[in-house]
C-alpha cells in the first residue's frame, strides 16, 4: 500500500464518495434500461461498452498486456462469478423488483465477502463482525421479508439482486485468493469483455427478439445507457479499484456504506418510489452490519491502539 499524505488521501476519498454516488445512480439507469429494453440483450451491450472504455483507460496508462494460460484461467472463473452471474441476476431482479430494494440489498456486498471469505480463505471472524452479521441479516429480512408482506409474498426480484451481489462477493474472494500476478483493473477489462459475450449468447437463446426491440429505446434512455456503461461500470470500476491499491481493501470497503443510500435518495428523487418504514429500519440494519461485519469497525479499533501506543512524529 502506498504511503499518502492526508491531501492525496482526502482526493482518494472525495473520488470514492462519487464512486459510490455514480453506483447509486447506476442502481436507477439499470432499472430504466431494463423496464425499456430485454434485461439479458441490454446488459451485454452495456457491459461490452464498459470494456471498451476500460481498456481506452489501461491503453492510456500502459497496462494492457496479453494474459497467462494460468491467468487466463483464472479470468475466466471469475468472468463467471463476476460478471456473468452478476449481471444476470441483477438485470433479471432489477425488472421484476423496486430500485430502491434493489439498491438496498446490494449495500450487503461488504458484509457477504466477509462471511465468504470466513467460509473459502479461512479469515477469522472477530464478535464485532458476527454481530454485524446478524445484524446485516435483520435488515435483508425487514426489506424483503416484512416489507413484502410475509415469506409467502416475498419478491422474486428481491431474490436475484440478492443472488446478484452474492455471486459477486464470491467473485471478489476467488479474485483475491487466484490472482496474484494480473493487474485488478486489467483483469476487470478482460472479465468485462468476455462476459459480455457470454451474456450475448445467453440473451440470444433467453431473448430471441432481444436485438430487435432496441429500437423502441427514444434518445434519452440511450443517454442513460451510455451514463450506465461508461460512468457507473468503466470509471466507477477502475478508479475503485485503483483506490483499493493506494488505501486498502478496509479503508475503501467502508465507503460501500454510502451506495444504498445513495440508492434510496436517487429512487425517491428520479423514480417517484415511496420509500416506506421497513426499507428504513433495514437500511439502518444494514448500514450498522456493513460497519461492523466487513471489519471497519475492527480495523478503526486497532489502528486507535497502535497510535496511542506509537510516539507522535509529523508526516
Amino acid at each position: 500500500m502506498e504511503h499518502l499524505s492526508k491531501s492525496q488521501k482526502y482526493q482518494i476519498y472525495i473520488l470514492l464518495v462519487l464512486v459510490m454516488m455514480s453506483w447509486g445512480l447506476n442502481v436507477i439507469a439499470l432499472k430504466i434500461i431494463v423496464d425499456v429494453f430485454p434485461p439479458i440483450t441490454i446488459t451485454s451491450l452495456r457491459v461490452f461498452t464498459a470494456a471498451v472504455c476500460v481498456f481506452i483507460i489501461l491503453f492510456f496508462i500502459k497496462q494492457v498486456r496479453i494474459p497467462t494460460k494460468k491467468e487466463f484461467f483464472y479470468i475466466l472463473i471469475a468472468t463467471f462469478f463476476n460478471v456473468v452471474c452478476h449481471h444476470y441476476f441483477l438485470s433479471i431482479g432489477l425488472s421484476k423488483t423496486s430500485a430502491s430494494n434493489g439498491g438496498l440489498i446490494l449495500g450487503l456486498a461488504p458484509l457477504l465477502t466477509t462471511i465468504i471469505a470466513f467460509f473459502f480463505l479461512g479469515n477469522r471472524i472477530s464478535l464485532l463482525q458476527f454481530s454485524g452479521i446478524i445484524s446485516g441479516l435483520l435488515g435483508v429480512s425487514f426489506i424483503v421479508v416484512i416489507g413484502n408482506g410475509g415469506i409467502s409474498d416475498i419478491s422474486i426480484g428481491d431474490i436475484y439482486v440478492f443472488l446478484s451481489i452474492l455471486t459477486q462477493s464470491f467473485s471478489f474472494v476467488m479474485i483475491k485468493k487466484i490472482s496474484k500476478t494480473l493487474d485488478p483493473r486489467l483483469m476487470t477489462g478482460y472479465m468485462l469483455l468476455i462476459g459480455s459475450f457470454i451474456l450475448f449468447i445467453i440473451g440470444l437463446f433467453k431473448e430471441p427478439q432481444g436485438l430487435s426491440t432496441l429500437t423502441n429505446g427514444s434518445l434519452s434512455v440511450w443517454l442513460i445507457f451510455l451514463g450506465s456503461a461508461i460512468i457507473g461500470t468503466a470509471f466507477g470500476h477502475t478508479i475503485y479499484n485503483d483506490s483499493i491499491g493506494k488505501v486498502g481493501v478496509s479503508e475503501a470497503a467502508i465507503f460501500i456504506n454510502l451506495n444504498p443510500f445513495f440508492a434510496l435518495i436517487s429512487a425517491v428523487l428520479f423514480l417517484g418510489e415511496v420509500i416506506i418504514l421497513t426499507q428504513i429500519i433495514g437500511f439502518v440494519f444494514i448500514l450498522f452490519g456493513v460497519l461492523l461485519g466487513s471489519g471497519a469497525v475492527d480495523e478503526y479499533i486497532r489502528k486507535t491502539k497502535q497510535k496511542k501506543k506509537v510516539p507522535y512524529s509529523s508526516v
